[in-house]
């Protein structure tokens, strides 16, 4: 299974993509390099620390920590969202409503997805007899 298949990285990609162009067209040009750059980037550090984890996931700690990491960044891009809708560099309502709920969304299903992986990934799927020894005390020479 590819990263690409789970549903936060398809949320979290979908994010990126409406950030990056609200960033471009919504904001005041001196907000590009500012607040309006700050944004893209905690948006993309959720979807980037997502694939990282998911390319760690066989260490689970290794996995938990960079998807616990993605939830630190989501919050980010919700506080930089919010700080550009309450300087009124964003004016539209229904843009800033759309992504407060999407990147909310995000987050509880971050919050899930940590939870099920906490639960399940110990889950030894292989049968036990990947893990016997052969008996090599009653084989001819």
């Amino acid at each position: 299974m590819s990263y690409k298949k789970l549903e936060i990285w398809q949320i979290a990609n979908d994010l990126v993509i409406k950030i990056h162009k609200m960033t471009l067209v919504e904001l005041p040009a001196f907000e590009m390099y500012e607040e309006g750059s700050q944004i893209r980037r905690s948006s993309k550090s959720v979807k980037s620390l997502i694939i990282e984890g998911y390319g760690r996931r066989i260490y689970k700690q290794d996995f938990l920590r960079f998807l616990v990491s993605s939830i630190a960044s989501n919050d980010e891009t919700i506080d930089h969202l919010e700080n550009l809708y309450n300087t009124e560099s964003l004016t539209n309502k229904q843009l800033y409503l759309e992504l407060h709920e999407k990147i909310e969304l995000l987050g509880r299903k971050l919050n899930n997805f940590i939870n099920a992986v906490q639960i399940k990934h110990n889950i030894v799927s292989e049968p036990e007899s990947y893990y016997q020894l052969p008996d090599v005390e009653n084989q001819e020479l």
